[in-house]
């Protein structure tokens, strides 16, 4: 009976390992945690419209156990979801702020996205967007993400300032800087010793060192009861599908989402060598397919746009390789509903080093690339660079994608001239 419960997720007995995949799970969890803490921030200028602040808490934390439940069942493939920060900033700074269209109108442009997004996936469409990217640019997808999950990692510990400059010398001996320091020798030992669940114990050990650094803060209560999220459930309206601008930001949304989880899978995929020789990835449209359907639950519990984490890549780091390591994920989230206070006081310090780490991982798929050929090597090379220049995995893609079709047409015509002149 075991073993068929553990066969949903897409787990085996006989091939994988229970330990690894439930650290794996706890560990992408963790580097994922921070985004319960920043929803409430990110909509708080909403507040004044009517929105629901004290709600999107609760709904951030439904609406990546569900979405995450969805990857693990649909896909069995270890990816966390929740909402995205791209995305959330288009739905409050953009839509409703400077737009200054009220939260349902963004709110149900999330559902039609999501619902638009389910017909690509169902459809043939969603596999020519995916056959239509060159095999150099998915390994090139991979290293990008490589250096933007890296990227973020230095930037949550205050190490980068705004962009990719680094802060003044003086902030390597701060507490924060000293503990994510031994955060990365412990998890690079580890790393080195090939011991597993060793990204995970370096983000407890880190935790429990800062507290007597006044890094780690233990909270006062360790259970707190979660705030209703009734007030945001199905808050659609669909007065607005006749205006032009409706149809504006669901195509916007629809993009950056497309893009940015097509960009997310392939990359982490392509590292754990899952990619096939032809540029194929096995399962790849039940993975959308969950992402898409979860940008759908999501936005009928209240919540902007839904996606695929890039976060995933430590769990991937840590040897998860099934649903099971999603399931623990979604597991999590239910948890942190009450005992928020608890996930919530681990420190950026804890987990940065593992997201440094997961990088470097990402990182080795670079030898997949032709850096002889400049048609595809230098696509793949601006598409490593911008995406953690720009902070945008979409912007990554496009220029790769672009610089590819334009280099591959002046290649084209050169060559043919030069069968013209040796005619």
């Amino acid at each position: 009976m075991k073993e068929r419960l553990l066969s949903l997720v897409g787990f085996s007995m006989q091939r994988d390992s229970l330990k690894t995949e439930i650290e794996s799970g706890f560990t992408t969890f963790l580097t994922m945690v921070y985004i319960l803490a920043l929803m409430p921030v990110m909509f708080e200028p909403l507040r004044e419209q009517g929105f629901p602040v004290d709600s999107i808490f609760t709904a951030t934390a439904l609406a990546a156990a569900v979405g995450t439940l969805l990857m693990a069942f649909i896909a069995k493939k270890p990816f966390g979801l929740a909402p995205g920060l791209t995305l959330n900033a288009f739905f409050v700074e953009t839509v409703c702020v400077s737009l200054g269209y009220p939260w349902q109108f963004a709110l149900t442009a999330v559902l039609v996205e999501g619902l638009l997004f389910v017909f690509l996936c169902v459809t043939n469409i969603r596999q020519m967007i995916f056959e239509m990217v060159p095999t150099s640019l998915k390994y090139a997808f991979a290293a990008g993400i490589g250096f933007f999950i890296a990227m973020i990692g230095f930037k949550n510990n205050g190490l980068l300032a705004e962009g990719t400059v680094f802060n003044h010398m003086e902030t390597l001996v701060t507490p924060n800087s000293l503990l994510f320091i031994l955060g990365m020798v412990l998890t690079t030992v580890f790393t080195i010793m090939r011991l597993k669940g060793g990204l995970l114990l370096g983000i407890l050990i880190v935790t429990v060192v800062g507290v007597p650094l006044g890094v780690t803060v233990m909270p006062d209560d360790f259970i707190k009861m979660p705030s209703s999220a009734a007030p945001l459930f199905c808050r659609f309206s669909f007065d607005y599908l006749l205006l032009p601008d409706f149809w504006v930001c669901v195509v916007t949304m629809l993009f950056f989402d497309v893009l940015d989880s097509l960009g997310t899978v392939v990359g982490v995929m392509a590292c754990s060598g899952i990619i096939r020789k032809d540029g194929r990835i096995p399962h790849m449209r039940r993975i959308m397919l969950s992402d898409a359907l979860a940008t759908v639950t999501g936005a009928c519990l209240g919540c902007s746009t839904v996606t695929t984490y890039v976060e995933s890549a430590t769990g991937f780091a840590e040897g998860g390789r099934t649903g099971l390591s999603s399931f623990v994920v979604s597991l999590c989230f239910m948890a942190s509903l009450f005992l928020a206070p608890v996930f919530l006081a681990i420190p950026a310090a804890a987990t940065a080093p593992v997201m440094v780490m997961a990088g470097f991982y990402l990182l080795g798929v670079v030898r997949h690339i032709n850096l002889s050929d400049p048609t595809e090597a230098m696509p793949a090379f601006l598409t490593i660079l911008l995406m953690p220049v720009t902070g945008s995995i979409t912007d990554g893609i496009l220029a790769g994608l672009f610089s590819y079709i334009v280099l591959s047409l002046l290649k084209g015509r050169i060559t043919a001239k030069t069968n013209v002149s040796n005619k």
